[in-house]
């Protein structure tokens, strides 16, 4: 068992409770229509967004929902590892899209993983233009598909700054989640990533709060959009 899933590890942990918390509360954020499709990102790299994904995953699957996470990091995606599942050159993610149709046989790309009711997609082969898979017709067709087979779908998707990927795949979800880390995320960095949000006509759902100290009372901490979705009310840290 990967020990990055700490919500399979320690199931009564503060963390996992965290966790727990964040599901319930994304649930209330779309509390008048029907969220599929839950977007993870962060500002930079190194902030644990793909962490939060996965275990943001299994809270799901632990409520006997049908998920799929989706790795669409498809530069630098480590969900395989994190699954502890083979990234084979001939699937994953890059290579569903670019061979996409009605007839494709989804367990080709598709793996199942040791968790009950968790499938994984893979990134695959890294692509040498990944945004052009991303907003091509394929993508949006399979990500379509995918929303009638599973009850949630996780995109792990890419730092915000200084890439489009992410906001290609905004055009898909339903739900925005930006992982920051504690005393590592600068505030001008979540800004700029609620800029880059806005820039896109895309909503930040909430705000995670990654890698919080013990005698900061939890390790996780989840603000809503209430918060941080509107640069002109949210307060600023000198």
């Amino acid at each position: 068992m990967s020990t990055d899933l700490i919500i399979n590890v320690n199931p009564k942990s503060i963390f996992s409770e965290a966790i727990k918390t964040i599901r319930t509360n994304l649930a209330f954020s779309n509390i008048d229509k029907k969220m599929k499709v839950i977007l993870v990102t962060s500002p930079q790299s190194g902030d644990g967004k793909s962490f939060i994904a996965a275990n943001l995953a299994v809270a799901y699957a632990q409520e006997d929902k049908k998920v799929l996470v989706i790795d669409c990091d498809l530069r630098k995606g480590r969900q395989h590892e994190i699954f502890d599942v083979m990234n084979l050159t001939s699937g994953g993610y890059s290579n569903l899209i670019l061979n996409y149709n009605d007839k494709v046989k989804l367990s080709d790309y598709i793996v199942n993983t040791s968790n009950k009711n968790i499938d994984l997609l893979p990134t695959g082969p890294t692509p040498p233009n990944p945004v052009e898979l991303l907003v091509s017709e394929n993508n949006k067709k399979l990500i379509e598909s995918m929303r009638e087979k599973y009850d949630i779908i996780i995109l792990d998707c890419p730092p915000v700054l200084g890439l489009s990927d992410t906001m290609i795949m905004t055009k898909f979800s339903d739900a925005n989640v930006v992982v920051v880390s504690n005393r590592k995320t600068k505030v001008d960095s979540l800004d700029r990533a609620v800029k880059v949000f806005e820039q896109a006509n895309a909503k930040i759902t909430g705000v995670v709060i990654n890698k919080a100290s013990v005698r900061d009372n939890s390790y996780y901490s989840y603000y809503s959009d209430k918060y941080y979705g509107d640069p002109k009310k949210k307060k600023r840290r000198k």
